[in-house]
């Protein structure tokens, strides 16, 4: 139990470090878009359209490994 606890505790935490980076590399993305106009330049839309999907895929990542911790968490109260 005390196992598969600190598995998941130790996988939530590099999750969270990660979605802070992605939000942080979101946020610079949005800053360098900010006087650019959508599908003028292609590639820079692309860019920002593929990093959107990966930071909502990653949040829900993290938010299903921060849910699999409390479950674990409320397990040993269920007799």
């Amino acid at each position: 139990m005390s196992d598969e606890s600190g598995s998941a505790r130790n996988k939530f935490r590099f999750h969270f470090v990660v979605e802070i980076v992605l939000v942080a590399a979101l946020a610079l993305y949005m800053v360098l878009a900010k006087g650019q106009v959508v599908g003028d330049d292609l590639a820079f839309t692309v860019a920002g359209a593929g990093l959107m999907a990966l930071v909502t895929y990653w949040t829900l990542s993290t938010l299903r490994g921060g849910l699999e911790i409390m479950a674990l968490r409320a397990r040993p109260l269920k007799h």
